[in-house]
C-alpha cells in the first residue's frame, strides 16, 4: 500500500481513484449526509487504511478509511484516535479495528 506524506495528499490520490464521498462515523454507522445514506458495519468494507501521527503535536492523530459500500459508493473517513476518538457500537468498532490493525 502506497506511503503518503500527509491526509491531505492521501485523500487527494483516494478522490482521484473514485473515493469521492465523505463519511462521519455515528455510534453504529458510518453516514454519508451528501447521499442521505447511512451504511450498516455489515454493508460496506474498508479498502484502505493510513494513519497519521502529528509532528508536533499527538493531538493531530487521525486515521483515514477508503469506504465502499456494497452499493457502490466509495467515500473516505477520517476519524481521530486516542483521546480524541468517537465513541462507535462494539460491531462497528470491530469493522473499524480489524482494517486499522493491518496498517
Amino acid at each position: 500500500m502506497k506511503k503518503f506524506p500527509s491526509l491531505v495528499e492521501a485523500i487527494d490520490d483516494l478522490r482521484k481513484r473514485g473515493f469521492t464521498n465523505d463519511f462521519n462515523l455515528k455510534e453504529s454507522c458510518v453516514v454519508c449526509a451528501g447521499l442521505q445514506l447511512e451504511l450498516q458495519p455489515e454493508d460496506f468494507e474498508i479498502v484502505e487504511v493510513h494513519r497519521f501521527e502529528g509532528a508536533t503535536n499527538p493531538d493531530d492523530s487521525s486515521v483515514l478509511y477508503a469506504i465502499e459500500g456494497k452499493d457502490g459508493h466509495k467515500g473516505v473517513l477520517v476519524d481521530a484516535y486516542g483521546v480524541y476518538a468517537n465513541p462507535v457500537s462494539t460491531e462497528l468498532l470491530a469493522k473499524l479495528q480489524v482494517k486499522h490493525d493491518q496498517v
